[in-house]
């Protein structure tokens, strides 16, 4: 017996129970087979401290696009899911539900803090995982990772190793950006650059011996604390007879020397700058050229340390505060100026990050960042939009040595051994007991651990297998597409693709296509600030699954951020409401004599027209998703679904499905078979729906997830048909438009008489005419002339409508003045308003804006009511 659909679509009737049959039916997996082209996407993976948001649900859902896609052409296609152990967010919700219990990190030590680290992975870990199935997401969850995995954490430390031994990973005391919040190191690329306003302090420097002042201006006096020098350029004329000697440090009453070197700019500011190598990473350089001593005046939490001394002890902002009154007091501070220049911040917490001089462990980032922008370059990896290389390549050639160790305990700890004896490091990939220089058990493995990019930089193919040459990895590597937001183009992919082609030789994935963000209604980003948020899951349960999918890839363009709205998820939610109703008429009307999917013999010409419109959609949305056109392949359903198939296709059928017989029959076939082949074209997109509609119609297989792609067929290129006929539906939509212009109710039925050079194309239409243009009788000749009549015109024909059997003329010409003395009185009130100047000079510019678009429509309004009333002069 074949399957009824439910009047009413429910969503939550019919989501969970189809993504358990997708489970059931292992239909998400992929295996090596040499028979099939592989399509592989690497998920992006969330951290486990995050919840399923909008970024999410946009990346996930154009991920799920293309594997379906993929899938459905018989390409064997994984989508490999997983999760980043996020080791800075992650350490900290530790550390901040151990607070709540008066337990901190080195109160319990790093094995038991690592053990509820652990747990803590175990209770909250999976939660994005089952929301992500929520979403419909297609992954091959038996091959879910983690970034701590054992396989991962093999790789990790063969790539360590790997770039230690080529003199590409090193330990070195340099600057390095501190989050005094975190408490750890973080990445140039982790920093993010903000414009605030600010201050120049012009502080006097006394030179010793004389009594002359050197006017140095600085943004930070805090920091002035830590000076070893202060540094002029050695051609600066102005100063040339100082260099050499010595200022004496204000407040701390030290001498330091002043110094000529070529980093001073003459042209800015005094020309003389102060040096703090300890919290500047180019006066750290000026510092190491001129062999100065590098005083830290920071702890870790950014308060003064003990090189302080006064100010010992105080916050950065209460050190400033009181330096500068101290500065005033003793006559050194000679002007405030006001200054805007870029703060950098902490990318996780936003708190404003110390440069700070630490001894730390780097990846020296020249040899590994030229091949890979050799490859960008040579188009072996292709950006969508091709605009956003630029910011890869300008991130890439001004890359600077990556900082990679973090002082956390939550992470893929550094696999470096100290010795206590003789002061050498040993680098291995298994545990190290003696020391291999001087072979002292004394040793003991450096605290720090690895950036949370270091392992994500190996994702590809560290999930895959690597290091060990598995099957996987040589029939799924190199991947075919990243999908990823524009925000991470340097901290993620960047990363990726340098470390695809130092360890496997040969680029991570084909193609980055990079979207943008979801924004609210008002185009504002989504923050906890602005409390503009919207939970995916709220929007599911409401809506649905496949609406949001919808919502999120309808108007979408690679790279261009899109507006969030109700309006738009509620359209969408009825785009499926439609879907339903006309399958719901489809099923209704089919007898059991179709019960496979296939075409008549014999073909209509409303058959032939549809069928040469579905033809031309399959290679349309199949050429948009080559081309990674998401918004325009969905846009293109969307209109072929709504207004070619369900408004014209289904009411051209309905005197064919009530006259029964081989008319009615070859009606069914067609409605099942461009229904069928369009469920497919929008699996992808909407892929709950579509599978339970799918079921309930004639088909073969199991899933329509794994059913055939649609391919462009030319048998069914009705070219000319599909011309002729449109030109019967331009006279149908003109006549309707005018009759609703001129409120004639559709049961009043009138002559058509309609003059054209195509006489056969109308004579074919005139059943059409008749029934959906309500005309009661139609006429076709090559002329016409009648007198009183309403005329249609369209590129192929004249349409005459006798006057008479429209309307009463009076009773209407009575109609349209009352409605334009109406429509009259709503102009003068608006031009009045418009014309006071105190409105528009008090009034909000987007009130006045209104009302001015508001007069604009009126008169339009106008210009029409007085058209209709020339029709009866």
């Amino acid at each position: 017996m074949r399957k009824q659909l439910e009047k009413v679509y429910d969503p939550k009737q019919v989501e969970d129970r189809t993504y358990q049959f997708w489970m059931d039916g292992n239909y998400f997996h992929a295996e090596v087979d040499p028979k099939k082209e592989p399509y592989t996407i690497v998920i992006p993976p969330p951290n486990i401290t995050g919840q399923l948001h909008m970024g999410h649900a946009l990346d996930e859902t154009f991920q799920d696009i293309l594997i379906r896609w993929r899938r459905m052409q018989g390409r064997s296609a994984l989508w490999l899911p997983g999760t980043d152990h996020a080791s800075i967010a992650t350490e900290a919700k530790i550390v901040e539900a151990m607070r709540a219990e008066g337990l901190t990190k080195e109160g319990i030590g790093r094995e038991k803090f690592l053990e509820r680290a652990w747990e803590w992975k175990k209770q909250y870990g999976g939660r994005i995982v089952s929301q992500l199935k929520k979403l419909g997401s297609s992954c091959d969850w038996e091959r879910e990772r983690f970034t701590m995995d054992e396989g991962c954490n093999k790789a990790v430390k063969e790539v360590f190793v790997n770039l230690y031994e080529k003199g590409l990973i090193y330990r070195s005391e340099r600057i390095i950006n501190w989050c005094p919040h975190c408490k750890t190191s973080i990445s140039e690329a982790e920093v993010t650059y903000e414009e605030k306003a600010g201050h120049f302090w012009h502080i006097n420097y006394p030179i010793v011996g004389t009594d002359r002042m050197l006017e140095v201006a600085t943004t930070r006096p805090e920091t002035m604390l830590g000076d070893t020098a202060v540094a002029v350029h050695p051609d600066d004329e102005r100063y040339k007879d100082l260099i050499g000697k010595m200022v004496l440090l204000p407040i701390v009453n030290k001498e330091i020397p002043i110094i000529a070197d070529t980093y001073v700019e003459m042209d800015f500011g005094t020309g003389v700058v102060k040096i703090t190598p300890a919290h500047d990473p180019n006066d750290f350089e000026v510092g190491l050229r001129h062999n100065l001593p590098v005083i830290n005046v920071l702890n870790e939490d950014a308060t003064i340390n003990e090189n302080g001394g006064k100010y010992a002890g105080m916050t950065r902002e209460e050190c400033r505060k009181a330096i500068v009154s101290d500065l005033e007091a003793g006559g050194f501070l000679k002007e405030v100026e006001d200054y805007s220049h870029n703060v950098g911040s902490c990318y996780r917490c936003s708190t404003i990050i110390e440069p700070r001089v630490s001894k730390q462990w780097f990846v020296r980032m020249e040899p590994l960042a030229k091949p890979a922008n050799e490859a960008v370059r040579a188009g072996k990896t292709k950006f969508v939009p091709e605009r956003f290389d630029k910011i890869y390549f300008n991130w890439m050639d001004n890359v600077k040595d990556w900082c990679i160790s973090r002082q956390l305990w939550w992470g893929h700890r550094i696999p470096a051994w100290h010795c206590a004896d003789c002061g050498e490091i040993t680098v291995s990939k298994e545990e190290v007991h003696e020391c291999a220089h001087c072979h002292s058990g004394n040793v003991h493995q450096d605290p720090d651990t690895l950036d949370t990019w270091f392992s994500s930089a190996l994702w590809p193919f560290s999930t895959l297998g690597w290091p060990d040459k598995t099957e996987e990895l040589k029939y799924f590597y190199p991947t075919n597409t990243l999908v990823t937001a524009y925000d991470i183009i340097f901290f993620w992919v960047a990363r990726m693709i340098f470390s695809g082609i130092a360890h496997m030789g040969e680029v991570p994935f084909d193609t980055v296509l990079i979207h943008g963000l979801v924004r609210d209604a008002q185009g504002r980003k989504m923050s906890k600030s602005l409390g503009n948020g919207i939970d995916p899951l709220e929007i599911i349960d409401q809506y649905g699954a496949d609406a949001l999918r919808f919502t999120l890839a309808t108007g979408n363009s690679p790279g261009n951020d899109m507006r969030f709205s109700d309006e738009k998820v509620n359209a969408s939610r009825n785009f499926a409401n439609k879907l339903w109703n006309a399958s719901r008429f489809i099923l209704m009307n089919l007898s059991d004599e179709v019960d496979v999917v296939k075409l008549p013999d014999t073909l209509t010409v409303e058959d032939k027209w549809v069928l040469s419109k579905y033809n031309t959609l399959v290679k349309d949305v199949t050429e948009n998703l080559e081309k990674f056109e998401l918004g325009m392949a969905v846009q293109k359903l969307y209109d072929f679904i709504w207004d070619i198939f369900c408004d014209w296709y289904i009411e051209l059928c309905k005197s064919r499905l009530q006259a029964g017989g081989a008319s009615s029959l070859g009606a069914q076939q067609v409605l099942v078979y461009v229904m069928e082949g369009t469920l497919k074209l929008l699996h992808p997109f909407m892929p709950f729906i579509t599978e339970e509609i799918w079921q309930a119609l004639p088909h073969e297989g199991e899933s329509i997830m794994v059913s055939a792609w649609p391919v462009y067929t030319p048998s069914l290129a009705f070219a000319k048909e599909e011309a002729d006929f449109e030109k019967v539906m331009d006279a149908i939509r003109a006549v309707r438009n005018r009759r609703a212009e001129m409120n004639v109710p559709p049961s009043r039925k009138a002559q058509l008489c309609i003059a054209t050079g195509e006489p056969e194309v109308f004579e074919q239409g005139r059943p059409f005419l008749q029934r959906l243009a309500s005309a009661s009788e139609v006429t076709v000749a090559d002329s016409f002339t009648m007198e009183g009549a309403v005329q249609v015109i369209t590129n192929a024909a004249r349409i005459f409508i006798p006057m008479d059997e429209l309307v009463d003329k009076e009773k209407e010409i009575a109609r349209l003045n009352k409605e334009k003395e109406k429509v009259e009185k709503e102009i003068g009130a608006l031009s009045k308003k418009l014309d006071n100047p105190g409105f528009v000079s008090k009034a909000p510019a987007a009130v006045v804006e209104g009302e001015r678009a508001k007069l604009q429509q009126q008169k339009e309004r106008l210009a029409r009511i007085e058209e209709s009333i020339a029709v009866f002069q």
